[in-house]
């Protein structure tokens, strides 16, 4: 049995405790995780009896070799299919993603024999528990990101752009083995550095500013996510003290990690920290969230969300403090969770650098 059908089977488990008997994948993340289709335009149908990737004819020669432990369907009308599969079987309850649009929803729930329903984050959930491939997979990612910044640290100084520092490090990652960036890469400058999603511009690296570097790139469909912020040239006593301070909320935070532990609990030890200091208001954002096939996954780690952590998980912790006309830090690892506590796969580079050119 492959992996891929394994995670069908969990599916099946939990659609019967939901009673329902068909399930209707349209996010392409879900459709990998369930078939390892890697095709571009599809859907994954999976009933109690069967599993089914529809989807047209351009696709159909590389099914055959890519997926064959699951029936495939050849057309143009994935939810036309999908429903005479539906009938075919007599299913009773048809269920969907709650992120389908209006339109596919619509059409569903005027032409199913079966009820409609929709189910949010069920397959996410399966998700955020990596198994041991998932893990070493991740694991390689984060070992590519590492190679990729310190190649960056001997390219950056004073006088290039970010948007050349930028694309040097997706040249640099792509030929060592990453297929694609998993969000555009953060590359900021200077008081740009105080935009927490700032992308990467045509702004000259000044000496004594400081860089943020936020950037993933996936490996055999896996990502990694981590962010350092450095300085060319000398740091500020100011910047120096900011940076410890989100250095030692990461590493507080990081510590109390383990199974069991809520997501709101390790938010409020970092971002209590941060306070403490006097730098609460300029922390504007969560501690953290998962990764995986997607830059974004279960469990959300922030103080409005009750996630509980299990072993398995793979999550970010990203504290930063951002001021305006300044510029900010933020320091972000790739935590896996444990059932005793955890493992940093991204524990290089912590300290501050100076690069002087």
């Amino acid at each position: 049995m492959t992996i891929f059908q394994e995670r069908r089977n969990r599916l099946r488990n939990l659609m019967s405790q939901m009673s329902v008997d068909a399930y209707l994948i349209t996010n392409r993340f879900n459709i990998y995780y369930l078939s390892g289709y890697t095709g571009d335009d599809g859907v994954v149908l999976v009933t109690e009896q069967s599993a089914y990737i529809i989807t047209d004819s351009r696709f159909e020669e590389q099914i055959k070799t890519e997926n064959p432990d699951i029936d495939a369907i050849i057309t143009r009308d994935y939810l036309g299919e999908t429903l005479n599969v539906v009938a075919k079987e007599n299913c009773v309850a048809l269920a969907f993603e709650s992120t389908l649009d209006y339109e596919l929803f619509d059409y569903l729930d005027e032409n199913a024999s079966s009820d409609v329903v929709a189910l949010t984050k069920v397959i996410e959930k399966m998700r955020a528990v990596k198994d041991e491939d998932e893990i070493s997979t991740i694991r390689k990612a984060c070992q590519l990101s590492r190679k990729g910044y310190e190649h960056i640290l001997t390219k950056v100084h004073a006088g290039v752009t970010e948007k050349e520092m930028a694309l040097e490090l997706d040249y640099y990652l792509r030929k060592n083995g990453a297929a694609e960036a998993s969000f555009e890469t953060i590359f900021a400058s200077g008081d740009r550095t105080a935009l927490p999603h700032a992308t990467y511009s045509d702004k000259k690296i000044v000496e004594g500013e400081l860089v943020t570097c936020d950037f993933g790139y996936y490996f055999n469909h896996y990502t990694s996510d981590i962010t350092r912020t450095f300085v060319v040239g000398k740091a500020s006593d100011e910047i120096r003290k900011i940076y410890d301070i989100v250095k030692v909320a990461k590493e507080k935070t990081i510590e109390a990690i383990k199974a069991g532990i809520s997501s709101k609990e390790l938010d409020e030890i970092g971002r209590g920290y941060i306070k403490e200091q006097g730098y609460g208001e300029y922390f504007t954002h969560g501690m953290g969230h998962g990764i995986g096939l997607d830059i974004h996954e279960l469990p959300n780690i922030s103080y409005s969300y009750p996630d509980v952590l299990e072993a398995g998980e793979i999550v970010t912790i990203e504290p930063g403090i951002y001021i305006p006309g300044l510029g900010g830090v933020r320091i972000e690892d790739d935590i896996l969770v444990t059932e005793k506590g955890y493992e940093n796969l991204t524990d290089f580079k912590q300290d501050l650098i100076e690069i002087s050119n």
